[in-house]
Order: C-alpha cells, then sequence, then structure tokens
C-alpha cells in the first residue's frame, strides 16, 4: 500500500501548532513533510520524529519565494508522485499589539497577505498536480478567531485587534472557500480550521489559559484525514461548523 504524505508549512518550533499537527498524522501513518524558511530547524524536528520511527522528511518553504514552492514540489514529483495533505499552518503575526486599524503598519498588512494568504495559494497551485495524483487530497488553512472580529463582529476588546494578522485570516477563509469552488469537480476537500488559543510561545508569559499545541492539533488533523463525505469549503472551531 502506497504511504500517505502529507506537507505541514511552519514547521520549526518544538512548543508549535505545526509540529503537534506533524507528529500526530505521523502517529497515523503519514510520511510528514516538514517545512520552514530556517530548513535547519524542521530537520531538527524530522529527526525527532525519525528516532520516534516515524518517516519525516524536511524541506525549505519560504511563502515569500515561489521558488522553494515549486523545489518542494519537484522533490515530491520525484520522491512520492502525489500528496494526500497540505496543511497551511505558516503565519506572520505581525501585529498582535495593535488595536485598531486606523494604527495598523501597512507595511504589517502587506507581509500578514503575503504569507497567509498569496503564499499559501501559490502553494496549492505548485503542488496541484501531486494533490490530484492521490485518491482523495485535503487542504487545511490554519485560521483563528481573530478572522472572527471582522466576519462576524466578534468583540475582543478593541475595535480591531491585530488588524494585519486579522484581515489576513479573514481572506485566508475567504480563499478557502474560493478554492473549495474551484475544486468541486475532484475529491479533493478544502477547509479552515480554527485550532484556538494555543501555548506555543510560554516566554511571553501571556499564554497561562490556553491549551498544549497537542490538543489544539487534533481538529486540524481532522480536516486533514476527512472521508471522502466530509465537507469542503467551511470553517471549523475544533470540528464545530462556524459556516
Amino acid at each position: 500500500m502506497t504511504t500517505k504524505t502529507a506537507l505541514i508549512t511552519g514547521t520549526s518550533r518544538p512548543l508549535g501548532l505545526g509540529f503537534a499537527v506533524a507528529r500526530q498524522l505521523a502517529e497515523l501513518g503519514y510520511h510528514v513533510i516538514l517545512t520552514a524558511r530556517d530548513v535547519s530547524r524542521a530537520q531538527s524536528l524530522a529527526a525527532q520524529l525519525r528516532q520516534e520511527n516515524h518517516q519525516a522528511t524536511a524541506l525549505r518553504l519560504d511563502l515569500t519565494d515561489a521558488a522553494s514552492m515549486d523545489e518542494a514540489a519537484d522533490y515530491l514529483t520525484r520522491t512520492a508522485g502525489h500528496l494526500d495533505a497540505l496543511v497551511n499552518n505558516a503565519c506572520d503575526a505581525v501585529d498582535f499589539t495593535v488595536l485598531s486599524a486606523l494604527d495598523a503598519d501597512p507595511d504589517a498588512v502587506r507581509s500578514a497577505l503575503e504569507v497567509d494568504v498569496i503564499g499559501p495559494w501559490r502553494l496549492v497551485q505548485s503542488l496541484l498536480p501531486l494533490l490530484k495524483a492521490a485518491p482523495a487530497a485535503r487542504i487545511v488553512n490554519v485560521s483563528s478567531i481573530s478572522a472572527q472580529q471582522i466576519a462576524t463582529g466578534l468583540d475582543l476588546g478593541a475595535s480591531l485587534r491585530a488588524p494585519a494578522y486579522s484581515v489576513a485570516k479573514h481572506t485566508l477563509n475567504v480563499l478557502t472557500t474560493v478554492l473549495a469552488r474551484a475544486l468541486k469537480d475532484t475529491p479533493i476537500l478544502v477547509n479552515a480550521v480554527d485550532p484556538g488559543e494555543t501555548a506555543t510561545h510560554p516566554e511571553r508569559g501571556d499564554e497561562d489559559n490556553a491549551r498544549p499545541a497537542s490538543e489544539s492539533a487534533r481538529g486540524v488533523v481532522w480536516a486533514a484525514t476527512l472521508d471522502g463525505n466530509g465537507p469542503t469549503g467551511k470553517l471549523f472551531d475544533d470540528t464545530r461548523p462556524l459556516t
């Protein structure tokens, strides 16, 4: 039986959500491709998974660099020939301390859109032949509750907390729907998952009430392993539908 393959972006931190997702998919028998701008950090995490008897490979992938996306696609074409799951986890958390759209830095907005929207969009295009080569591929875009400030008017104690990040995640949710519609005649399912507040930066001292990445990863993994009757073009809070 052909081994399933999953690629996860933004897997550079031992406590990060991306690594937790990679580990859980590896435990399900996937060959996981850990990617990061700094490939040495992904290599260290992939080595850790291999020590646990999982199949794991590290690749350099920069969502602002189209060439690196094409190189990743070329590598997968040569080595696997298909891609069963793509998890767009990388993000550019550039302005968490900004509390109003009127104070947003245009450069921060541009950077967030590049990493959270344009990069994942371009990556799907690069990997599309591999996704189509799998029997039933899944694309999961990691969203955030911050996007709900725009979609539903959720009050997070500011007129728009982290405006660049929030607008980018909202746009990523829209992209999820757009891609699902474009792929409606294929077995590929595309969904967005808000993993909730996750304790990935204990050094900041502001995550005392957040849950471990291993818990937050479960909803992402669920969406990455949906069966053929699963939803597409939807936004989830863990496994609970928001749209």
